[in-house]
């Protein structure tokens, strides 16, 4: 390549970067063609749902033809031309009569309609609404599934046909053994015994070896619904191309509990699990939509104490799911939650996608029970705290509740239970608040002697003594160590423990959510317009060990006058914060502070201070035993500070 050669393509190339930097669009263009962008974007959603809207409006006036026929042998002869044009092959199973027939069990009633084959209601036998009402976690078109593909060019949509049922009852009873308190929908209990189970087909037949089949299963104590997809013929009508179809599910989820700052409208949302991953959701409280671009093992449609969960065999190939939040001022729905699912074809010409539904309570071994990790969406609180609840207090509480019916009691023996636990550290602690406030009067004697000029002196002074006398400052806040994962887990805990949902116990009538014993006239902000008689007593109590524990504390509290306005303001907080929490919560509180109030009591009854004292005194005397570590640091500063000899 020759001199010319190189220049000619050095020019050529320097005008090219000289033309496509003059050609640049400004930021103000570049912004105008994303305008442009999002307009035409826009325009194509809002004429894909003006379709949508035209489509169903022409089904539903179609439909209304079906049902009421023209007389006339021409109108009849449009609406039959009319329904081939619309549904194509599928245009003989829009014409018919819905029906139902019920699968039912010792746990629930499950309703299921030939208009789109799909789940009506579902009726959970074992619990009532709030108000009393029979339990129904959604009836009629609060509840849409089906699947959506494309058949003939033409929009095919389940929901919108007739299917036809396997069997001429409407009422398929699924009869076994009686269930003993506490097992009620344990896999495991149905396993040692024989149980029976029913099955219900759905099929929407389109001829020609064409159709689409649901299959309902039923067993005896058993909250799962199994579901399988059994497709034939669909790649005769869909093209050979199709790899997979749509599985588009919704919900209006109704409000079960009555209204509460604390209640379902903060639990409410939609969890999902990635295939072999870990379980994710959208946040409670908030409306929004997340694209799921892996495979997906289940998605939950979750309240507070209730979940419709859509459990796939191996995995959808990816979906869409969403939550919309209509808020405490909806008396009737919580929010609106949406699945579309990605259902896999094969060249296989029948194929079946094996599924099941789970209609039950969030309880914890009930969800646990299934390995698949539904037990993650309840809310028990983060590594340590959830270990606590898992381990700790829900065993004890499902021990518990085997044996007793009172659910205040229960909790009263829980409280017992845990005290029990950490009754070693809280002993320990109060025998190093015992030497603490003995030494009191020496501390005071220092603190006299260095005066408020010379903080630091008094203060390496007072540990000198500590060290002295052996006496750990730091020994008291052992026990709370210890007791603060249990607290915290508490607080977790009740608000969403199913058991105790509508158990009274005195004057509380539901102890998962608060107790009223009067209805102000007025709102006072941040504690509402009731009054819970459990959180005053909490906190009345609470203020009453905040004074005895500062009465009983160690020296030096003189010196921190902010601290005990604190200790005394944190009771006066939790007033209002619990006032609208469980009140079962409130209770546990409650009886924790009681009975340490009567350890104290023992532990005064039975420690001897003046032997404690004396002991501290011949301590005093001994001469300090430095560590081997601490011994070897001195040698080590000694050495460095020593000058050494010229040789």
């Amino acid at each position: 390549m020759d001199k010319n050669t190189i220049t000619g393509l050095v020019l050529i190339f320097v005008i090219l970067i000289t033309f496509s930097y003059l050609n640049k669009p400004s930021e103000s263009d570049i912004e105008a063609a994303k305008r442009q962008r999002d307009s035409i974007v826009q325009v194509e959603a809002a004429k894909a749902q003006q379709a949508e809207i035209e489509a169903k409006a022409a089904a539903a006036t179609l439909q209304a033809k079906v049902i009421n026929p023209p007389s006339d042998s021409a109108g009849v002869a449009g609406v039959e031309n009319d329904l081939k044009n619309l549904y194509g092959v599928f245009y003989e199973a829009a014409k018919g009569t819905e029906k139902f027939i019920t699968l039912e069990n010792n746990l629930m009633k499950v309703r299921i309609s030939t208009k789109g084959g799909k789940i009506y209601s579902v009726e959970l036998k074992g619990y009532k609404r709030f108000n009393g009402d029979p339990l129904v976690l959604f009836e009629g078109d609060k509840n849409r599934f089906g699947l959506n593909f494309f058949s003939q060019n033409k929009s095919i949509q389940t929901d919108q046909f007739f299917f036809t049922p396997s069997v001429t009852d409407t009422l398929l009873t699924v009869s076994g053994a009686a269930v003993s308190k506490g097992k009620e929908g344990r896999e495991k209990f149905n396993d040692e015994s024989k149980q029976e189970s029913k099955s219900l087909t759905m099929l929407l037949d389109a001829g020609n070896g064409v159709s689409v089949a649901y299959v309902y299963t039923l067993k005896h104590n058993s909250f799962m619904v199994g579901f399988d997809i059994k497709t034939a013929g669909l790649k005769k009508v869909m093209g050979a191309n199709s790899d997979f179809i749509n599985f588009a599910w919704s919900q209006e989820m109704p409000r079960q509990e009555k209204i509460s700052k604390f209640s379902e409208d903060n639990y409410a949302t939609t969890y999902f699990k990635y295939y072999q991953d870990e379980v994710d959701k959208i946040a409670t409280t908030k409306s929004e939509t997340k694209a799921l671009t892996t495979k997906v093992e289940w998605v939950s449609f979750k309240t507070l104490f209730f979940s419709s969960v859509l459990i796939a065999d191996k995995a959808f190939m990816n979906g869409q799911v969403s939550t919309k939040v209509r808020g405490p001022k909806d008396p009737a729905f919580v929010s609106d939650m949406t699945a579309d699912l990605t259902i896999p074809l094969d060249n296989s010409g029948s194929e079946s996608f094996g599924a099941r539904f789970y209609f039950g309570p969030n309880q914890y071994n009930t969800l646990k029970q299934f390995n698949i990790k539904l037990d993650d969406e309840l809310a028990l609180g983060w590594t340590i705290i959830g270990w606590v609840n898992k381990y700790i207090i829900i065993p004890a509480f499902d021990f518990l509740r085997r044996y007793i019916g009172n659910f205040g009691v229960i909790i009263l023996l829980l409280t017992i239970y845990v005290k029990l636990i950490i009754a070693p550290f809280t002993y320990k602690s109060y025998i190093s608040q015992a030497k603490m406030r003995l030494l009191k009067p020496e501390i005071e004697e220092i603190q006299k002697k260095f005066g408020e000029d010379k903080k630091m002196e008094s203060q390496q002074a007072t540990m000198a003594l500590y060290k002295k006398a052996g006496v750990n400052p730091m020994g008291g806040c052992l026990p709370m160590l210890f007791q603060m994962p249990i607290l915290v887990s508490m607080f977790y805990f009740f608000p969403i423990s199913i058991e105790l949902r509508q158990q009274s116990f005195l004057w509380a009538h539901d102890l998962s959510s608060y107790d009223s014993i009067l209805t102000l006239p007025f709102e006072i902000p941040w504690y509402g317009t009731h009054v819970s008689l459990f959180c005053l007593l909490m906190t009345v109590t609470n203020i009453l060990y905040v004074k005895y524990n500062n009465e009983m504390s160690a020296a030096g509290t003189q010196q921190m006058p902010g601290m005990k306005t604190m200790m005394y303001l944190m009771p006066v907080m939790f007033l209002f914060i619990f006032n609208s929490y469980a009140s079962g919560l409130s209770l546990y509180y409650f009886l924790s502070l009681v009975f340490t109030f009567v350890q104290m009591f023992i532990f005064k009854k039975l420690i001897d201070e003046d032997k404690i004292h004396a002991q501290l005194k011949a301590k005093q005397k001994m001469p300090v035993v430095k560590s081997k570590f601490t011994a070897r640091l001195e040698e080590m500063a000694k050495q460095r500070n020593t000058p050494q000899k010229k040789k």
